[in-house]
């Protein structure tokens, strides 16, 4: 008997993404001749890798949803797995209350967690993108670089959107919540992305039945929420138990399971949104894996 192949599956190092994939890792999604393996790191070094050499391409991958678009010719967007703002999202955040026009008017210095991520995407159609000077800062230093005065503002993700208060930080703009009275839609942050070329490497039919496995493991996760807030606490960087069960409420559920057809609706406004800003190239898109669940989602 052969050994399994080997599946690599990456994901950010956050409560949310740890609730969605355990199962597969832990052997309780079994798929036949696969096994699966963990891979964790920072969202905009996923999303730069997604860009580099073949050679250490993952084989499933979280992504900011934009940056999908730019690796199209080797990724295709999963139905599961995503991270969706529902009226909320990425913070921008000072030290004292602002308004946007106040922020804008001297060019501030604004500390982002990478420039692939949908985070600098969202402020930079918020603001507009000559109208602020980008710092990349890892994305658990923002809050202390905010506070320490290294810079004006900074948008923050993961569970710094629930923490910031506590810091003595103010809101400046909720970019979910600005997005959804711009658009009517949710705004996606995070995607969940196959390689192209599954088939071709690993056999027919290999593309499907990964994806039929993530599918089944976002499931399983939902079904067994105890079990996976266990292990989502493993990533939760010493916030308290209950701040990470809140944070996996607002990036693990319904869409997580399935986008639907609204939830691709707001991928492909938030990629068009992008490419009128000039944020994108002209002719960007996100292809879509063929989905193994049945969506009932609008």
């Amino acid at each position: 008997m052969s050994a399994p192949i080997p599946i690599t599956l990456a994901h950010s190092p956050d409560p949310d993404d740890a609730f969605m994939w355990w199962p597969l890792f832990e052997g309780l999604v079994a798929v036949e001749g696969m096994r699966f393996e963990q891979v964790t790191a920072d969202i905009e070094t996923l999303n730069r890798r997604a860009a580099g050499p073949e050679a250490e391409l993952l084989d499933v991958t979280a992504l900011s949803c934009a940056n999908a678009a730019r690796v199209r010719h080797r990724y295709l967007v999963t139905a599961c797995g995503a991270s969706v703002g529902d009226g909320y999202g990425p913070k921008l955040v000072a030290t004292r209350p602002r308004t946007i026009e106040s922020l804008v008017r001297e060019r501030p210095r604004i500390a982002v967690p990478g420039t692939r991520t949908t985070a600098f995407l969202a402020v930079s159609l918020l603001l507009g993108r000559d109208r602020f000077e980008a710092v990349e800062i890892d994305f658990e230093r923002i809050v202390d670089a905010v506070v320490a005065g290294e810079v004006d503002a900074g948008v923050v993700i993961h569970e710094g959107q629930l923490t910031f208060e506590s810091k003595g930080l103010a809101l400046v703009e909720d970019l979910g919540r600005w997005w959804r009275e711009r658009t009517g839609l949710a705004l996606p942050l995070g995607v969940n992305a196959v390689r192209r070329d599954l088939d071709e490497r690993l056999g027919a039919g290999s593309l499907a039945r990964v994806c039929d496995a993530l599918g089944r493991c976002v499931r399983y996760a939902l079904e067994h929420r105890r079990e996976g807030l266990a292990r989502a606490l493993r990533f939760a960087r010493g916030i308290a138990p209950e701040t990470a069960d809140r944070f996996v409420d607002l990036y693990a559920n319904r869409w997580s399971l399935d986008l639907g057809e609204t939830g691709r609706r707001a991928v492909e406004r938030l990629v068009a949104e992008a490419v009128h800003a000039g944020l994108l190239e002209r002719g960007s898109a996100v292809d879509f894996a063929p989905s193994p669940l049945h969506s009932t989602r609008r």
